[in-house]
């Protein structure tokens, strides 16, 4: 047992090309709410879904490529949860948008897979049994 408890995925940070194409993207395609805080600058943007979210800064395009030996330490993808009825909503949203994903069956989950503009590979997730089943 551990001394504190994590309560919810706050955010995941993400360096982008283009930050309004990127956010604006969010926006349309996922339906996250844009936070912007005056006192931080232009930069992150937000957007939320409740308390969770990505924030989004820029790249730095001239930076030096990273060592060979470090070049597949990245994030994979990132999910959000959403209820089946949502999670259909979105496939005909993508679907409408003629917008690319994958869907995978993972037994208890069911999870469609998209890129952002950027290509960060953004899935959402829903539960297709018990959640007391899986996560008791």
């Amino acid at each position: 047992m551990n001394d504190f408890a994590i309560e919810y995925l706050d955010h995941v940070a993400i360096r982008v090309k283009d930050i309004e194409v990127t956010a604006s993207w969010y926006e349309n395609v996922l339906g996250l709410k844009r936070k912007v805080v005056p006192e931080w600058g232009e930069y992150p943007i937000f957007m939320l879904a409740g308390k969770t979210g990505i924030a989004i800064f820029p790249a730095t395009l001239d930076d030096p490529p990273l060592n060979a030996s470090s070049r597949n330490v990245r994030i994979d993808h990132f999910a959000f949860y959403v209820s089946m009825e949502n999670f259909a909503k979105a496939r005909k949203k993508y679907e409408a948008l003629q917008l690319e994903y994958i869907f995978r069956d993972h037994t208890h989950f069911h999870s469609i897979y998209t890129e952002d503009p950027d290509g960060h590979t953004v899935e959402l997730t829903t539960i297709i049994g018990d959640s007391d089943t899986f996560y008791g």
